[in-house]
């Protein structure tokens, strides 16, 4: 009888451990955007604007975030959605982290979020050779970034598992 769970296996009554190669789409997205924006700030790759502490995020907004690494997360955020969907550009992260704008006693409506800071993400993570420009618009991952997140995502603790 063979039984296995993630890197466990269980063979003949005893236990042994499987070396499995993870990839980004087998871990938590939560707790892999917290390791890869460690991993980001780190490495010391990224520069931050002089303008990331006063900024708000969308026009949607009433104040700046309160998370001081903020543009690391929302960093590793756009690096994983390019790895798992080709040919995202600066209108679709508009879209993506867009928001409910608040108008008073009147009706709410959905607002994009700020076009600089994705455009100015994007160009960071282009100069840092993890995405390039794609033929058909929008970027895509390199296999120098594929490999980054990957191995990001091997160091990840929390697995995804499919019911």
């Amino acid at each position: 009888m063979e039984w296995s769970l993630n890197n466990v296996s269980l063979v003949g009554g005893r236990m042994e451990t499987v070396n499995v190669g993870r990839t980004l789409k087998d871990v938590s997205p939560h707790e892999f955007v917290k390791a890869y924006a460690a991993h980001l700030k780190r490495s010391g790759k990224i520069e931050l604007p002089e303008w990331t502490d006063i900024v708000k995020t969308g026009l949607f907004k009433e104040l700046a975030p309160y998370d001081p690494d903020w543009y690391y997360i929302r960093a590793a955020s756009m690096a994983r959605k390019i790895y798992l969907r080709q040919g995202i550009g600066v209108g679709r992260f508009q879209r993506i982290y867009g928001g409910r704008k608040r108008n008073g006693s009147r009706p709410t409506h959905f607002c994009k979020s700020s076009g600089a800071i994705a455009r100015h993400i994007l160009q960071q993570l282009q100069k840092m050779n993890i995405i390039e420009p794609d033929e058909k618009g929008g970027r895509k991952i390199t296999s120098q970034g594929r490999r980054d997140l990957d191995q990001v995502a091997g160091r990840v603790g929390g697995v995804v598992t499919v019911a």
